[in-house]
């Protein structure tokens, strides 16, 4: 049995490049004209702004770490009043408001599944 004929590909020509050839682009690479750099004004690194800029920063690193080390392992979460839940983390949404949990156990019982509003929890805790 004969094989089938490819289906032809129509080719897209470019317009001639600014050197005249058929690339379409400058020969050094560049696609757009460079940009003049301006040097960064930054504080000075004793600054106390600075400091506390840099303390917020790695703070905010931890708990985005830890929020990725949390996913689908078991969660212990003190809610308001002392109330504990154990839960296993599922993810969080992007302003990181709600927690999406699994087998969440309260003292009432097992609920399948469920969001945690992050306003509503004192701390969690797990291991890694």
């Amino acid at each position: 049995m004969p094989t089938p004929v490819a289906t032809p590909v129509p080719v897209l020509r470019l317009p001639r490049g600014p050197d005249g050839s058929n690339r379409g682009f400058a020969p050094d690479g560049r696609r757009a004209p460079l940009k003049p750099e301006v040097p960064e004004v930054l504080e000075p690194p004793e600054s106390q702004e600075f400091r506390e800029q840099q303390a917020r920063a790695s703070l905010r690193e931890r708990y985005l770490r830890s929020l990725l080390a949390m996913v689908g392992r078991q969660v212990c979460f003190t809610l308001h009043e002392g109330v504990q839940v154990i839960a296993h983390f599922g993810a969080t949404d992007l302003d990181v408001a709600n927690f999406y949990v699994s087998q969440l156990q309260t003292p009432i019982g097992v609920q399948a599944e469920a969001l945690l509003r992050c306003s509503d929890i004192i701390s969690y805790t797990f291991k890694p």
